[in-house]
Order: structure tokens, then C-alpha cells, then sequence
């Protein structure tokens, strides 16, 4: 059996609002291996986007621990953490969060050039993930002059620039039409078995989740195995 890229074991969260406490999260074991294509379904309000937050490092858990890579989050400063996330995570959220004043280059260059790699070779990543993605011809256009979809394209080659072990997906399609969403959502599974990163997209979508190598669904907070044909 190969090794997790991503675990996590006993995980827990819970927030504290006066006296009361509000369990999000409980008692959840999960893990991702290497080229695994994995879904966790749940629906509005569930926790979906804590458990992400918390499998990313983003959050501290109230119990239990994330492994990346094989290194305990908990283990490790603030600094660490964001050099980790850097080296083997990359990122693609439902709203792109892709700089305004920064080109569409620019803004795949962004994760390598926070790494301080040279301008000149981050430069070549950037264009040729934004080609394979279908934007060879948008390289100068800043996000307000993409669509959705092309925004969305950006936001995965700035997220695979990297050459991530995992990319985590939150809702990546949730802010689409029909049509847009399609072609990305077939866009990422066809760069997870390219580049053979791992891919855990949180869903609400059953439709996308069932084209998924697992699914997990997400429901008062523990995780639960579901199967694909649901």
C-alpha cells in the first residue's frame, strides 16, 4: 500500500461560543494516497470547508493531527507550515482569489516566486501550465478580462506550478455554468493523471464526486464511506 500524502488521525474540531460548544468536526480518520482521485460530499453548513481548512494546515484542530507529507502540522511554527503547504499543496477554491492587478501570468507565477525562484524559470512554468490549460492567448489579460471559466484555468496552473503532491479543490466548479463547469472539472482529472498529483475536491456535486476513484460523505461531522453509484 503506498504511503499518505495526507492524513489525518482522531481529528476534532470544536468552537466555543460563551459556555456553549459546537462540535464541527469529530473523531475523523481519513487518508490520501499518492495519484488518488478522492471526493467528500456533504451539504451546505457541514463542515466541509473546516475539514479542508484543517487537512490543510490553515486551522488548528481542537483534537488529533494532519500528516502532509508525513510531518504533523502541529509540529511545526507557522513558517514551517506555510513552506510546507508551498512545497507539496496546491490550492483551487470556488472564487479564484487571482490578484486583479496582476496578470494572468503573473498570477501563476506567483507560488514559485514566493519560493524566490528565478523570474526567468518561473516565468516558463507559468506559460507552459497557462497553454496546456487552454490560455496561451490569454497570458496578458488580467482576471477581469477572463471569463469564469478561464479564471478558474489560472487558478489551477497557479496551483500545479508547483509540481504539488496534493491539490485540494473546495466547490472548484460551484461558481460555474454548466458548460464551464464541465470543461474544468474534465481539465483537472485530466492533469491529476498527467502530473500524478493526488486530488481531494470538497462537493456537493454527487454527479462529479461519483467520477471519483472514492467518495467520502461528510455528516454531523465524522466521515463516512459512500458508493460511487449514489
Amino acid at each position: 500500500m503506498s504511503n499518505p500524502v495526507l492524513e489525518a488521525n482522531n481529528l476534532q474540531k470544536a468552537y466555543h461560543d460563551g459556555k456553549l460548544l459546537t462540535s464541527v468536526i469529530k473523531q475523523v480518520d481519513f487518508q490520501l494516497n499518492a495519484k488518488e482521485k478522492l471526493a467528500i460530499v456533504g451539504s451546505s453548513g457541514s463542515g466541509k470547508s473546516t475539514l479542508l481548512h484543517l487537512l490543510a494546515g490553515l486551522d488548528t484542530p481542537s483534537d488529533g493531527k494532519v500528516s502532509l507529507m508525513g510531518q504533523n502540522f502541529s509540529d511545526l511554527n507557522e513558517a514551517k507550515r506555510g513552506y510546507l503547504r508551498n512545497e507539496h499543496l496546491g490550492f483551487v477554491y470556488q472564487f479564484h482569489f487571482l490578484l486583479p492587478e496582476l496578470t494572468a501570468l503573473e498570477n501563476a507565477m506567483l507560488p514559485l516566486r514566493v519560493r524566490r525562484t528565478p523570474a526567468k524559470v518561473a516565468e516558463k512554468e507559468a506559460r507552459f501550465l497557462l497553454e496546456r490549460v487552454g490560455l496561451g492567448h490569454r497570458l496578458e489579460h488580467k482576471p477581469s478580462e477572463l471569463s469564469g471559466g478561464e479564471r478558474q484555468r489560472v487558478a489551477m496552473a497557479r496551483a500545479l506550478i508547483t509540481k504539488p503532491a496534493c491539490i485540494l479543490a473546495d466547490e472548484p466548479t460551484g461558481n460555474l455554468d454548466e458548460h464551464s463547469a464541465q470543461q474544468v472539472f474534465e481539465l483537472m482529472l485530466e492533469l491529476n493523471q498527467e502530473l500524478e498529483t493526488a486530488l481531494l475536491i470538497v462537493t456537493h456535486d454527487l454527479s462529479l464526486a461519483a467520477r471519483m476513484d472514492r467518495q467520502l460523505y461528510l455528516r454531523d461531522g465524522t466521515l463516512h464511506e459512500m458508493a460511487a453509484s449514489n
